[in-house]
């Protein structure tokens, strides 16, 4: 089987499998604007039987923060195979593709949503994000002692601002894995037609956090909950509160260790944290080199990758530099879903060797430990 880059010709097709796969359908005057999304910013691959276009995905070239960093990233999206052709290997062949493909393009990672963890786990995708969607009822809706910042609400895509931009890019660079959005992104996919945004100002006038939401049917969710600093978070919060005459239910979904709920006058309340994207290191050698390790201690790692040959092997890492080696005594050995948990912070080190994910003495783990910095992972977007 080969596959093949997809070309204009194929868009039409490859919607159609889309449609089929995944039961939906592309309203008629919403056509040409897909094919144009998939022209513009997507790469399509696909493998056909005969004439007929049998599966494909699609690669969309973005950006992720690793920290205060941004790093090529290769989102894999809109994987499909008619059942006909199913159980037939043409995934694998089109997920081993495209991670050579990535590599050869620079991308060091990729992140994907997965319909079966264990499925994206075989080929080295690795679960590196939670979510924790808190939902209250209107009497914990209790405001916080008030500060001289002030709160301005807009709507939607109208309302949408450099201020709003800046702010995202300060607190997504605190994690690992969140979006690098770019203004296209932000209208075409953060938007809905009833999304409002609330940007809190400081007494200054200097944005410092906002909200994005919606009010509907006596519930409001906030779909983003953004505080650079502890006045907006209480900002942000009252803003909230002042939907109490409005709403009987509020959802909001944020990061799993945000502070805000403890925070509150009653702090127990319903939360349920959800394992959410999948991340895999593409290129390991380029990745270890371009991260910033916390300290300058001495490790040697021995890496196992089932699809990407390229990252097997065993590479020393001493005062932050990193080198691909011969050495055949190694102090860790790990896979590539271990490494990336353990690099993007979703698991630490300790965690992983805990349950058998990393081999080594205790010593090195410890080792590894103190060199990854204690930066939590996050995702936002959908893709």
């Amino acid at each position: 089987m080969t596959v093949m880059k997809l070309t204009k010709e194929h868009y039409k097709d490859a919607m159609k499998l889309s449609e089929y796969a995944f039961k939906y359908k592309v309203p008629e005057e919403k056509v040409e604007e897909r094919l144009e999304l998939m022209d513009k910013h997507h790469q399509l691959y696909g493998i056909f039987s005969g004439e007929e276009l049998a599966a494909k995905l699609h690669l969309l070239p973005l950006e992720v923060y690793i920290g205060g960093r941004t790093v090529k990233m290769g989102g894999v999206a809109g994987v499909a195979t008619y059942p006909e052709y199913r159980r037939s290997g043409f995934v694998r062949e089109m997920l081993t593709d495209l991670l050579e493909t990535m590599k050869n393009e620079g991308y060091t990672i990729s992140m994907l949503h997965p319909f079966s963890v264990p499925f994206y786990r075989k080929y080295g995708w690795e679960l590196f994000s939670s979510y924790l969607k808190a939902s209250l009822k209107s009497e914990s809706l209790v405001m916080k002692k008030q500060d001289l910042g002030t709160v301005k609400r807009h709507a939607g895509k109208d309302g949408h601002s450099e201020e709003i931009e800046k702010v995202y890019d300060q607190f997504a660079s605190r994690f690992s894995g969140m979006l690098k959005r770019e203004t296209r992104w932000w209208q075409q996919s953060i938007y809905s037609d009833d999304t409002y945004a609330a940007v809190y100002y400081n007494e200054n006038g200097a944005a410092e956090g906002y909200l994005l939401y919606a009010v509907k049917d006596s519930k409001m969710t906030v779909e983003e909950f953004v505080p650079l600093t502890t006045s907006a978070r209480t900002g942000l919060w009252n803003f909230i509160c002042q939907h109490d005459s409005m709403i009987k239910d509020l959802e909001i979904t944020t990061f799993e260790s945000d502070p805000l709920f403890y925070s509150l006058k009653e702090p127990r309340i319903k939360a349920e944290v959800t394992p959410y994207f999948m991340a895999r290191i593409v290129d390991a050698a380029a990745f270890l080199r371009n991260y910033e390790f916390a300290s300058q201690e001495r490790t040697v790692l021995t890496i196992k990758d089932e699809y990407a040959h390229w990252n097997n092997g065993t590479y020393e890492i001493t005062d932050g530099n990193v080198t691909k080696t011969d050495a055949e005594k190694s102090e860790i050995s790990l896979s590539i879903n271990a490494l990336t948990a353990a690099l993007l912070g979703y698991k630490r080190p300790s965690d992983l060797y805990e349950i058998g994910e990393m081999e080594g003495s205790e010593e090195a783990a410890i080792r590894l430990e103190r060199l990854i910095p204690e930066r939590k992972s996050f995702f936002y977007d959908f893709f």
